[in-house]
């Protein structure tokens, strides 16, 4: 029989959320979060803009399908907790390797089950993202009101010096898999046939990126966030990549130095986090989502082609569309709440997207998106 560990959620306005263990035992805070992805929870769990966050799933049951070394986006998960309304005790899919709680037991993830995540959400939304701990040691709900009210507010936070590279390396490798996310192989520095040389700043860059790059003839040369602008271009790339990552980008100010340098240089892209620090370099602000978008099913429209895009989301903040100068072209909409989800800069070949067109999880509507940074080098 097995014995379940009471475990505790508790958010900053008072609310707390009952429930059991689920992964390592201990105590974690962060802001809450929820992502509304029907599938990819390994990939959610792998991906370092989480860094810092608590995140709740809204899919009623996760675990099912277990755990496997081809879907990580990264090298470990990067949340500070995981919530679930209820986690598959069996692992059924041949994939798996390892079931969803022994993963992050290993990991020493904490995680709570049991609770009621609709009405969870339905508060998030209401209330918005507020920091919280999660905790199944010691799960007392007035101290841990109290120990939340004292975590530190996700603005302001550079979270980036977290989980960027300590050094360089060369990526070089596709997607070979049968899933399109298969052999994976980090390397050092070496000589590659591939037509293309990317210089990829690392603010928590995900594994599917660089693959697809890879699959697009580019050699990649990851470089840790504090990277010089004129290190960058001593490397002589065809092109300058910036990722995904986590926290407040107007924290990131060496980052948003090194891009202002950078811009009209060399072809440029930016994701989720890149994206903002491409905003801010161009001289915009960024600002606070109430809740934030996560998940894998947000509508985006294109405006070159007014088509709809469903997309994969991870991020709190947002570029606020009347502070962009004469010049910068906002090219994707959200049509949830109208923010901004992409910029172009066409004569000066940079260009950016809020969501993630490597999808993992997600659709693949915008993978056109990496073709495009390909034609710009191109030329």
């Amino acid at each position: 029989m097995t014995i379940r560990i009471p475990a505790l959620l508790a958010l900053e306005d008072g609310t707390t959320w009952p429930g059991y263990a689920l992964g390592a035992i201990g105590e974690r805070a962060g802001e809450v979060v929820f992502n509304t992805a029907m599938t990819g929870y390994q990939e959610v769990l792998t991906d370092p803009s989480y860094y810092g966050q608590i995140v709740v799933m809204t899919a009623p049951q996760i675990g099912n399908t277990g755990v496997n070394p081809d879907d990580e986006e990264s090298q470990k998960p990067w949340l500070s907790g995981f919530v679930v309304r209820a986690a598959s005790p069996r692992v059924s899919n041949y994939r798996a390797t390892e079931a969803l709680g022994d993963y992050l037991k290993r990991h020493d993830i904490v995680g709570i089950t049991g609770l009621d995540t609709r009405a969870l959400v339905r508060h998030i939304r209401e209330q918005g993202a507020m920091r919280a701990v999660i905790a199944s040691h010691d799960p007392n709900p007035e101290r841990l009101v109290a120990a939340a009210r004292q975590a530190p507010s996700m603005e302001g936070l550079d979270l980036v010096p977290h989980v960027t590279c300590a050094e360089p390396y060369h990526w070089s490798a596709g997607n070979p898999g049968e899933w399109g996310a298969g052999a994976i192989r980090e390397s050092p520095v070496h000589e590659s046939p591939l037509r293309f040389h990317v210089v990829a700043y690392d603010y928590g860059i995900k594994r599917n990126i660089l693959r697809l790059l890879a699959e697009h003839g580019c050699r990649v040369t990851v470089v840790p966030a504090t990277t010089t602008a004129a290190e960058v271009l001593a490397l002589n790339p065809d092109g300058i990549f910036l990722s995904n990552g986590p926290g407040d980008p107007a924290a990131v100010t060496y980052a948003v130095d090194a891009v202002r340098e950078l811009i009209g240089k060399k072809p440029l892209f930016g994701i989720c986090l890149g994206h903002q620090i491409l905003g801010l370099a161009l001289g915009g602000t960024t600002y606070k989502l109430r809740f934030g978008h996560h998940g894998s099913n947000q509508p985006v429209r294109f405006s070159d082609t007014a088509r709809v895009e469903i997309s994969s989301h991870n991020h709190g903040f947002a570029v606020r569309a009347d502070s962009l100068p004469a010049g910068v072209e906002i090219t994707h909409i959200n049509l949830n709440d109208q923010c901004v989800e992409g910029l172009r800069i066409a004569d000066r070949k940079a260009f950016s997207v809020q969501y993630h067109p490597e999808a993992a999880p997600g659709p693949h509507d915008a993978a056109y998106l990496f073709g495009q940074f390909v034609d710009l080098m191109q030329e």
